[in-house]
């Protein structure tokens, strides 16, 4: 092995950390709160022109006040498409049509819907945290390989630190999005 196998990439690292993060934020913007969200309906998908695609793709999403979504569809012939995508999505929404605009009220959570919205979210952060150890036992591994190639000791342990460091980092930052996410559901 040459001098730079030897070596652990963590910027690599730190990007997959990075990523895993960023996934956990938009699962996040997903999970309603009782506040509207044009990214509550990112997962919605309709079926037009004979074929699945994203909402955003046939229509506007607009949040005109804090409890009411607005869906500008583009095609007057898909609007109950979009109507039919958006009933069937499970986050509890029923829309309103005005021709080819549906108004969309988020109704009040009551507790036990918030309840579960924070266990959704606590799954999504443990989803998260195990992506990040996931990084972290690659590096682990990509360290191994190195000792068996002729790494020092010392430089093992640096690396080691290093590594341990980042995941630490990342799995801090989680742990304070979600409870921050939390604290956003119970809200009232």
């Amino acid at each position: 092995m040459s001098d730079e196998e030897l070596e652990v990439d963590l910027d690599d690292l730190e990007r997959r950390m990075d990523g895993a993060l960023n996934a956990l934020k938009s699962e996040f913007a997903s999970l309603r709160t009782g506040r509207a969200s044009a990214s509550m309906l990112d997962p919605v998908m309709v079926d037009a022109y004979g074929s699945s695609m994203p909402l955003n793709q046939c229509a506007t999403v607009n949040v005109p006040e804090p409890r009411m979504i607005v869906v500008n569809v583009w095609d007057r012939s898909i609007v109950n498409a979009v109507d039919k995508a958006i009933r069937n999505s499970g986050l509890g929404l029923n829309p309103v049509m005005e021709g080819t605009i549906l108004r969309l009220p988020i109704p009040e959570l009551n507790e036990e819907r918030r309840r579960d919205l924070t266990r959704v979210a606590s799954q999504y952060a443990e989803s998260a945290r195990v992506a990040v150890r996931n990084v972290r036992r690659d590096g682990m591994e990509h360290l191994k390989k190195s000792k068996a190639a002729g790494m020092g000791e010392d430089d093992q342990k640096i690396w080691h630190d290093e590594i341990q460091d980042l995941t630490d980092k990342h799995v801090a930052q989680i742990d304070k999005a979600l409870e921050a996410k939390q604290e956003e559901i119970m809200q009232v």
